[in-house]
């Protein structure tokens, strides 16, 4: 299975258990009376929204370059990043809202334990859906099955706090009737808010970030910056290296300082092999080398490493000496 395939169909997969959660916990949280299940209904409802954006992303994104769209569909996965992030902005805050009221106005909660088996089954589906978005978003770099899996494994989280919380309302009933445990349900609902809201400041970063072209990760530049530095000492070196990416394509250019002498085709060759490592390196990316003459300007010779100048250089690129 190609990573396009594994990438719509996980991304489908998530649409389908997101879609049964929302019912069963709506369903349980109105029955009950629960404003925490029901925040978890609403959180899903939202996850729901987030996977399908999610699913329409990767189905876009993996289109390929077209008239309208010369440098691909990538940054369609980082939307759908920064969409998903806000929506779970706004989850949060109804959330709070809604328990500020049921603070001002408690109400009972009726049988605990239809709330409480939800809650636990929502939590193991969340867990293994979760793990396998993980899973294909890692081996494809995909953002927006990473912020997918999040959403998830978010709910994950919220959803034992929701769990733990009617526990304690179900055992209090049964080993300590005299005391007023409605609190509980509202402060677990406010938990769960302050979990999403965490998670969605961390997504909002990680797919924004690519949307405003910043540079790849420290770590993925001090890799090429090792590599290029390698990679040129036959010749004049580099300059202007500059990186960003979209989606899970990396965008890769820079400036090759060669001696004046050295003919086209042998420039080609050095550029052809530099660009072949770094897409070995990072599959997919696109990678642009300019070549110029090491003298051609101030700031060129100032990055030149002199090299240029080596007699015979030119003629052993080209197998000649």
């Amino acid at each position: 299975m190609d990573a396009q395939k594994s990438k719509t169909r996980v991304a489908a997969l998530s649409v389908f258990s997101n879609t049964t959660l929302v019912v069963l916990k709506l369903v349980v949280g109105l029955m009950i009376g629960s404003v925490s299940v029901i925040s978890e209904a609403i959180h899903s409802g939202l996850d729901l929204m987030a996977a399908v954006i999610a699913y329409m992303a990767v189905r876009v994104s993996g289109k390929s370059a077209d008239e309208t769209h010369r440098y691909g569909h990538g940054k369609f996965e980082n939307i759908s990043g920064t969409i998903e992030a806000l929506l779970i902005f706004v989850a949060a805050l109804w959330i709070i809202w809604g328990a500020g009221k049921k603070f001002m106005h408690p109400e009972e909660i009726g049988a605990a334990a239809w709330g409480i088996w939800v809650m636990l089954f929502g939590s193991v589906v969340n867990i293994i859906v979760s793990e396998m978005l993980f899973r294909v978003a890692r081996k494809t770099d995909s953002v927006a099955l990473k912020a997918d899996a999040w959403h998830l494994r978010t709910d994950v989280y919220t959803s034992l706090s929701v769990f733990l919380g009617l526990s304690v309302i179900w055992l209090g009933r049964r080993f300590q009737p005299e005391h007023d445990l409605r609190w509980i349900d509202p402060t677990a609902a406010i938990v769960v808010a302050l979990l999403i809201l965490h998670a969605a400041w961390k997504l909002l970063l990680d797919a924004a970030r690519d949307l405003l072209d910043v540079s790849l990760p420290a770590d993925e530049e001090e890799w090429l910056t090792s590599y290029l530095e390698a990679a040129t000492l036959e010749v004049g070196g580099y300059h202007k290296l500059r990186t960003r990416k979209a989606g899970a394509t990396r965008f890769v250019d820079l400036h090759l300082l060669v001696c004046p002498t050295m003919t086209v085709q042998i420039s080609h060759d050095l550029t052809e092999e530099i660009a072949r490592g770094i897409t070995q390196r990072f599959p997919g990316s696109n990678v642009t080398v300019h070549v110029e003459p090491c003298t051609d300007d101030e700031n060129a010779r100032e990055n030149c490493n002199g090299h240029c100048e080596v007699e015979g250089v030119d003629n052993r690129r080209a197998g000649k000496g």
